[in-house]
């Protein structure tokens, strides 16, 4: 019996890697084809989607729309952090698993000084990355120069911080709940907000919440997981696809319709009356006569509808 697509969401642990979860998974549904969106540093731990299947298909529309975390509407493209930040200590990866680079009096760093220098970091901001991560200058991944001893002139780059707020301090942690967008390091953040308040500072424990739309109510352990697998239950932990969209508008196209959407051809939909008409590029939610969901449509600046991924039946 085949596998069926879908997600996991799993609760990836501190001191793995974000492709031994794939891996797991990999190992426990016998599917080849499997892949992850949004990768955590090994010292890092929460919200890990892994992707089965075609879903694999579908992880470029996690971030379409926005979604409600703890009563609050966020951007579905942000990513949601609890990250404790020790000050008086800075090291070469921005974090904890790095080595010492330098040493100083936190005793200045008080909740009030944080709290004043936040708004700094919020916003559209320019951020330089981590010596040691996997950004590529001329084709090759940054933590390969650290580790050879190499200078990299290292660039800044546009992230957007949507909202940090300092949740507790007990000097010299700050634990901070950090709202951003993807491509933004809080190892960076740590390391930044350290220099601006002249201790120096690291990230000393970093777990992500939410991410794409999905939280940590979503989330399984990979313990619990191979659990599931033992008992033939593991589907129980599957998220349907279309989860990974759901903050797209849908529409049921009918059987004749699915054919065609099923076959890659354009199509026309008539809208309710009331509906706002959606724009070029827009995509919605593709589902049959029987709510089976097939696919992603996209809107053509012509007015049609083009199927941009199917999913094909197994």
């Amino acid at each position: 019996m085949t596998f069926p697509a879908g997600f996991f969401i799993i609760d990836k642990p501190s001191g793995v890697t974000s492709f031994s979860m794939v891996s797991l998974v990999r190992r426990l549904t016998g599917v080849r084809r499997v892949g992850h969106a949004g990768t955590l540093d090994p010292l890092a731990t929460g919200v890990l989607p892994v992707a089965v299947g075609q879903a694999a298909r579908l992880i470029q529309y996690m971030d379409a729309g926005r979604h409600t975390y703890a009563g609050r509407h966020t951007d579905a493209e942000s990513k949601i952090y609890l990250a404790r930040v020790r000050f008086g200590v800075a090291t070469d990866t921005f974090d904890a698993d790095g080595a010492v680079t330098a040493t100083a009096d936190a005793s200045a760093v008080t909740a009030a000084a944080i709290e004043a220098a936040l708004p700094e970091f919020t916003g559209d901001i320019d951020q330089v990355p981590p010596m040691y991560s996997a950004i590529k200058v001329a084709g090759k991944q940054l933590y390969r120069y650290a580790r050879e001893g190499e200078t990299v002139e290292l660039k800044p780059r546009p992230v957007h911080i949507e909202r940090i707020t300092l949740v507790g301090f007990d000097a010299p942690d700050a634990e901070l709940e950090v709202v951003c967008g993807k491509g933004t390091y809080v190892r960076s953040l740590a390391h930044d907000l350290g220099r601006r308040l002249g201790s120096g500072a690291h990230l000393a424990a970093l777990r992500r919440t939410a991410s794409g739309g999905f939280s940590i109510k979503d989330a399984v352990t990979p313990e619990a997981l191979t659990q599931l697998a033992e008992a033939g239950r593991l589907q129980d932990a599957l998220l349907a696809p279309d989860r990974a969209a759901e903050r797209l508008r849908a529409a049921i196209v009918g059987d004749e319709h699915a054919a065609d959407v099923r076959a890659g051809r354009d199509l026309e939909l008539d809208l309710p009356a009331g509906v706002r008409p959606p724009v070029a590029g827009e995509n919605c939610r593709a589902y049959d006569a029987g709510g089976s969901f097939i696919g992603i449509l996209e809107r053509l600046a012509g007015g049609s509808w083009h199927p941009a991924r199917v999913l094909l039946v197994a």
